[in-house]
């Protein structure tokens, strides 16, 4: 068999400020190497069990929140075959790729989809949402909390606040994937019925999992939709979940790993832990505006666990990345889709530090 040959030296790889996967640190990567264990046994009950436990209290819920092994855009496809039946509308607003990305999915799954847009770079505010909601009949609403492809944050707090005021039959479905532990998310507070995210964004654990946030409410719904499959169905999630089970064999190694950053997570407090994504994101925007220009129309909603930077001096960005990576192993990310060259994104979650992001922009700065 021919041998293959990777271009990554595995005894020293990149250190990984992109967009996700991120830095992943030694003692988590500890985790994965623990021996695995049965997935219908006690012993891993009791690790569904915690972890679940543990993740509440991150995502200020009492409601239902499942181990789902698969990407996180498997949130995407899980909210439509689940919780929209098929004569139902949709309002899916879209402020990136990622966002915008729902709506394709929703439609792929067969939906009856408004699409709703504003222009790369900016946000969604209350106001734009309710006078959109206004003109239609919808039985749910989606939108992104932190669009990983622009570096904007959407006011969801504000946006929740207006739903539930004057829309409160509607489900309302978010899109965390960056923002999930990172960013401050309330998930009973705010009245969603379905969140989001993946473990290699501000979880800095390897890909492979994700976490559905889901109200009580939203799984009443589902009992009266039909076509749910079986992957995604919720309801096996739910079924499954009151015994600390998942309908289909999990990713062991991952959940070790979940359960050990929050542990972390919690010692230090989600107050503190999103009080940290600040100061750092703080740091790189500080920089961007010095050198470049931040690519968020309305700094008040750039984000705070990745930075999308505006080429404003006509850099060859690939060119700075691969410099960048290959003379001090630090890895940050180009523009996504259309926005690639003209813009450069710099990740700040999960278990970097401040000293980490200064020597990458210092090294960035050599390079310009």
């Amino acid at each position: 068999m021919q041998e293959i040959k990777f271009m990554v030296d595995w005894k020293n790889p990149p250190k990984l400020f992109i967009p996700g996967p991120v830095h992943v640190a030694p003692e988590v990567l500890e985790q994965l190497s623990r021996y695995t264990l049965g997935h219908r046994a006690k012993e891993y009950a009791l690790l569904h069990g915690n972890t679940v436990g543990m993740l509440k209290k991150i995502l200020c819920t009492e409601q239902n929140v499942f181990l789902v092994t698969s990407s996180g855009s498997g949130g995407w496809e899980a909210s439509m075959r689940s919780l929209i039946k098929d004569d139902e509308k949709i309002l899916c607003c879209g402020c990136g790729a990622f966002s915008d990305k729902y709506a394709s999915v929703a439609k792929a799954c067969g939906k009856q989809v408004e699409d709703f847009r504003v222009d790369w770079g900016k946000a969604f505010t209350a106001e734009m949402i309710d006078k959109k909601l206004s003109q239609g009949d919808y039985s749910a609403v989606t939108f992104v909390h932190n669009e990983t492809s622009t570096g904007v944050t959407n006011p969801v707090e504000e946006i929740s606040q207006m739903l539930k005021a004057k829309y409160p039959e509607l489900l309302i479905f978010v899109d965390c994937v960056s923002a999930m532990a990172g960013l401050p998310l309330k998930f009973d507070q705010y009245g969603w019925d379905f969140a989001f995210a993946s473990v290699q964004k501000a979880f800095a654990i390897p890909p492979g999992l994700a976490i559905f946030a889901v109200s009580d409410r939203a799984l009443e719904k589902a009992k009266g939709v039909s076509n749910r499959g079986y992957y995604f169905d919720l309801l096996e999630f739910a079924k499954n979940g009151e015994k600390n089970q998942t309908p289909t064999t999990p990713a062991i190694p991952q959940i070790m790993a979940l359960n050990f950053q929050c542990q972390k997570l919690l010692a230090e407090g989600m107050e503190n832990v999103w009080a940290k994504h600040k100061e750092m994101a703080q740091l790189v925007k500080n920089w961007a505006k010095e050198k470049f220009a931040l690519f968020a129309e309305d700094e008040r909603c750039a984000s705070n666990t990745l930075t999308t930077v505006k080429n404003t001096r006509g850099i060859d960005v690939s060119a700075v990345i691969n410099a960048v990576k290959s003379k001090h192993g630090l890895a940050f990310g180009n523009g996504y889709g259309k926005l690639k060259q003209e813009t450069f994104r710099i990740a700040h979650m999960g278990d970097m530090t401040a000293a980490d992001l200064k020597e990458l922009l210092g090294y960035i700065d050599d390079e310009l």
